[in-house]
């Protein structure tokens, strides 16, 4: 039934992370999962920090610029001087990150054109509101604009019509006709930043009417490699061409953006020391060029997954940085990632039922660990692997079956104490704990050897004295023998009267059950004959016991009536045959007696001196009562413990019929 439960737990959890990967609902993609993959980002810069960018320049309008040249924003005419003075040190690309939509004066405006055209390679933004109610519609001569920015190539992907999934502009604010004819070319600055706040996405094309539109940074990007407007290409859902170069894009047209660190990535210059000439433009060459602001005064700061402060400007070089070098990270494909879920799922539900609960934790976080050592080492190859719905359904899978098990094991724990405290050391119980498979409670045969030891005499022995003295005598005697049977790892079955029944071999394995139940014997005599010296002491007449061992194939298990009382016993012939053989002793006065089925798991031991010290003596073969097939008993007695063991065989012609039980 738990099995059940744990599998149908396993299986919904895993369909509902199958859905919630596919679907990716916003609220835990971007408040969750993106969280991890800003984590990663940080990671991979402690452990692989990137190298300083010196081929791509930010020219900006800082807080030192705008105390020598006054508050922003700043005259168009002061803004041509400082696109000249970038332009004179010849850079392959210049990026203005600055808004020029409003009228200023004719002469400014004019200024500033100039500056642009004379540039020759300046990408200037448009504005696109998020908000189209209420809004004037473009003019015409601002259409033409927008027509000529525009991708001149927009194709749809079999199955993903671009418009369906493309983000919309709304209102479009390019800079002022003769500003913007100036350019070299357009590109939005539209960003929508996620959920939290956190701008990880790059719109390289945004919509807008029946058109797409390239952003800055891939303007930027294609005039820095010297290509036309007619070599970008738009294939929506799926990639964007510059020339014959491709850059992946989600069904939205956007990019992850690859951040390099926090603000100050880039080598920054202040536009001030430009503007003074403090500073040539010399180190220019060949480079990128973007020019914006970095003052807070002017608000364009940006929430990156490293920083809350970084300029929008150096967005939009990281943008530019990660087109040229093609370093984009990349979301993992779906399918990778529905897989993952069904394989770690399927293997958590193969492993963790034949576990317990400690190992199946350690197994579960493993599987955990690997595939958040994966999602870091993928990170570090610029790949965004999801780790909330993976990870979510493994933990969960792990905790509903530790959970499980840990109620089982301790419910089990308890019943094996409950069943075993009475019969084994306190050791053999916390071991059957720790290992509840040494410790097999339903019916099962195995290999055992029995004890049965008896009072000789002991009915005439109580015919004599008073009742409280044998019971005081017998509670003695047995306590004595009870602390012999559990030193040598015993099960102390029961006690019948003055009788006592004690096995080894089960419930856990013991490979040496017949040595130990030997040991245990002739340690038992041993501890009766000190008894003996003391009762003697005392004025009592001393007792003495005779053993019977045996080996052989039994039942052991739980037996008795259900939910009244049970008990941990051995039935079988070799138990039955155990008692009979106690019960010669008397026979062959001998203190203990063994069948030939003890000594035969008794050999190798001897053969090995591991059972020095012993005196094996074959006695006869006997046919007890009820059975057809003589066994040979043995009388077995102790030599000097540095004495090799002596073996004598019992005479094989010699067989005896028995006729009493």
């Amino acid at each position: 039934m738990k099995s059940r439960f744990f599998y149908l737990l396993a299986l919904v959890t895993t369909a509902l992370a199958l859905l919630l990967q596919w679907k990716e609902p916003a609220v835990i993609r971007e408040h969750l999962e993106s969280k991890t993959y800003d984590m990663r980002l940080r990671l991979r810069e402690q452990l692989r920090p990137s190298p300083r960018r010196s081929d791509i320049v930010i020219v900006a309008l800082d807080e030192k610029s705008l105390e020598e040249y006054g508050r922003w924003p700043w005259s168009r005419t002061l803004t041509a001087r400082l696109v000249e003075a970038v332009s004179a040190g010849h850079p392959r690309a210049i990026g203005v990150d600055i808004f020029f939509s409003e009228a200023e004066s004719p002469a400014a405006d004019a200024a500033l054109a100039s500056a642009v055209k004379a540039a020759g390679n300046v990408v200037l933004p448009v504005v696109f509101s998020d908000v189209a109610a209420g809004t004037v519609p473009p003019t015409a001569e601002q259409n033409d604009l927008l027509w000529d920015a525009a991708f001149m190539e927009v194709k749809s992907v079999e199955g993903i019509p671009w418009k369906q999934w493309a983000i919309q502009g709304m209102r479009p604010m390019p800079p002022r006709p003769e500003i913007a004819h100036a350019a070299a070319a357009l590109g939005h600055v539209s960003s929508h930043p996620d959920m939290d706040g956190v701008m990880r996405w790059e719109i390289l094309a945004l919509k807008h009417g029946d058109d797409a539109y390239p952003s800055l940074a891939l303007q930027v990007a294609r005039i820095a490699q010297g290509k036309r407007q007619e070599d970008l290409g738009l294939f929506g859902g799926s990639n964007i061409r510059i020339g014959e170069r491709f850059i992946p894009v989600d069904l939205s047209n956007r990019v992850l953006i690859n951040y390099y660190g926090p603000e100050m990535s880039y080598p920054y210059i202040s536009a001030a020391d430009l503007l003074s000439g403090r500073m040539k433009a010399d180190g220019l060459a060949g480079k990128v060029v973007m020019i914006g602001t970095s003052a807070l005064a002017t608000y364009d700061q940006k929430v990156s997954p490293f920083s809350a402060d970084m300029p929008g400007v150096e967005k939009n070089a990281t943008v530019v940085e990660n087109i040229l070098s093609g370093t984009f990270m990349r979301k993992s494909p779906g399918i990778i990632e529905l897989g993952t879920i069904v394989i770690t799922a399927l293997l958590l539900t193969i492993l963790l039922p034949r576990l317990s609960a400690r190992n199946g934790v350690i197994v579960g976080f493993s599987l955990m660990g690997a595939y958040l050592l994966a999602s870091i080492i993928t990170c570090l190859g610029g790949v965004w692997l999801s780790l909330i719905y993976p990870l979510g359904n493994m933990t969960i899978i792990v905790t509903a079956q530790t959970v499980s098990k840990l109620l089982f094991e301790e419910k089990q724990s308890r019943q094996i104490r409950a069943m075993f405290s009475s019969y084994v050391t306190e050791r053999l119980v916390n071991e059957m704990i720790r290992n509840p498979e040494m410790a097999q409670l339903g019916g099962q045969k195995r290999l055992v050897t029995v004890l049965f030891s008896d009072i000789k005499g002991f009915t005439t022995y109580s015919e004599r004295h008073k009742p409280e003295e044998v019971v005081a005598i017998l509670n003695e005697y047995l306590g004595a023998m009870t602390d012999v049977v559990l030193k040598w790892d015993g099960i102390l079955d029961k006690f019948i009267g003055d009788a006592i029944v004690a096995f080894w071999g089960a419930p856990m394995k013991q490979e040496d059950h017949a040595e130990r139940a030997v040991r245990c014997a002739l340690e038992m005599q041993e501890v009766l004959d000190i008894l003996g010296h003391k009762w003697e002491r005392e004025g009592k007449i001393p007792l003495r016991s005779g053993i019977g061992l045996n080996s052989g194939e039994a039942i052991v298990g739980n037996i008795g009536a259900e939910g009244k009382k049970m008990d941990y016993t051995v039935i079988g012939d070799p138990v039955n045959l155990g008692a009979r053989v106690e019960s010669l002793t008397r026979r062959y006065e001998a203190s203990i007696l063994m069948t030939e089925y003890t000594l035969e798991l008794l050999r190798p031991s001897i053969a090995d001196g591991k059972l020095p010290g012993v005196s094996i003596i074959g006695q006869e073969r006997v046919i007890v009562k009820g059975k057809d097939t003589p066994v040979g008993i043995y009388a077995l007695n102790p030599l000097d413990p540095a004495a090799a063991a002596v073996v004598v065989e019992c005479d094989p012609d010699k067989v005896v019929r028995l006729t009493e039980k």
